[in-house]
């Protein structure tokens, strides 16, 4: 009997759930995956945790969805990677892959003749992306950074790629969603493909709660009922206000962070958000709001460089 999906060296049946260490060897790279083909035909959706190795409510998420769901409560498949980034995960290295210091989610769609990482980035977009109708893609602040959870929804695409991806987004239960116009990153990079995508962001600071796990897990099993995979779903308990005019504002010199605001929290144009200093505190560079917003995120570590946001803001919402 001939296997119902395949991705790769990974297949299974309709009805089966296939639980596996999945050799990418095209990557060197092995991923804990799980594959869960229906028992009726419908859709087939991707859902990642750890795309960044340390950002852990959405590694765990994944994996108690990999538990959760039964071939019979599916119509369609569900595919799901926990953690993709293993390597960085069980090294306990936020952001990169330690292999070849890259960072996953500014790879895509990779190389097939790259390092590892971009090697694993053009198997994804190569051998699972085009069979995808949709993509999930769990999130949270990393270990060097506070954050407010809110949605991005891939924004670069078609209209009606775009138009598909707010609506997942709007069954999200945090404060914000934000449409994204880039077009780097594995939720991105899918939305350029034709496949509506989201990227979910809760918890933060190496840090994860059950409550935390269980409200993405109650976000993404919303998702899936909305697509027809699932037959019923929790309800939701808030609903995101879109925000835009993002700033992403990486600082202008490196040296000791002070912020002066929390992640989540309502600024006034020209509020003070917070200033770098020397080690003898004399100011470097002094940081304002451009506008009457709210902080999505912010760096928390004392010592800031150019290689991350020491915040992002956005337009606070009518």
């Amino acid at each position: 009997m001939q296997p119902d999906m395949t991705f790769g060296t990974l297949s299974a049946k309709r009805g089966e759930k296939v639980c596996t260490e999945w050799q990418i060897e095209q990557a060197g790279f092995s991923i804990p995956a799980t594959l869960i083909c229906g028992s009726r035909p419908g859709k087939t959706v991707l859902i990642t945790g750890g795309i960044h190795s340390c950002e852990y409510v959405g590694i765990q998420a994944a994996i108690e969805l990999s538990q959760k769901l039964k071939p019979e409560q599916v119509c369609g498949t569900v595919l799901l990677l926990h953690p993709v980034n293993r390597f960085g995960f069980e090294a306990r290295t936020p952001s990169i892959v330690p292999q070849d210091g890259c960072n996953l989610n500014r790879e895509f769609p990779g190389k097939p003749d790259g390092s590892l990482t971009q090697r694993l980035a053009y198997f994804l977009t190569q051998q699972i992306y085009p069979k995808l109708d949709a993509y999930i893609d769990l999130h949270c602040g990393e270990m060097f950074e506070s954050l407010t959870p809110y949605v991005y929804y891939a924004g670069a695409g078609t209209e009606q790629t775009t138009q598909h991806s707010r609506r997942m987004a709007k069954l999200v239960s945090v404060p914000y969603m934000v449409q994204s116009q880039a077009v780097s990153g594995a939720y991105n990079c899918a939305g350029l493909m034709g496949i509506p995508s989201i990227l979910i962001e809760r918890g933060c600071q190496g840090m994860w709660t059950q409550q935390q796990v269980q409200e993405d897990v109650d976000d993404v099993l919303r998702i899936l009922a909305h697509l027809g995979v699932v037959d019923s779903a929790p309800e939701q308990k808030e609903h995101p206000n879109e925000v835009t005019d993002l700033i992403y504002q990486m600082p202008q010199s490196e040296g000791l962070w002070y912020p002066q605001v929390r992640e989540g929290e309502f600024v006034k144009a020209g509020q003070q958000i917070g200033v770098i200093r020397d080690y003898w505190g004399n100011e470097l560079s002094c940081y304002h709001a451009p506008y009457d917003g709210v902080v999505l995120y912010l760096t928390h570590t004392l010592w800031v460089d150019g290689k991350v946001e020491i915040y992002t803001v956005a337009r606070k919402p009518d």
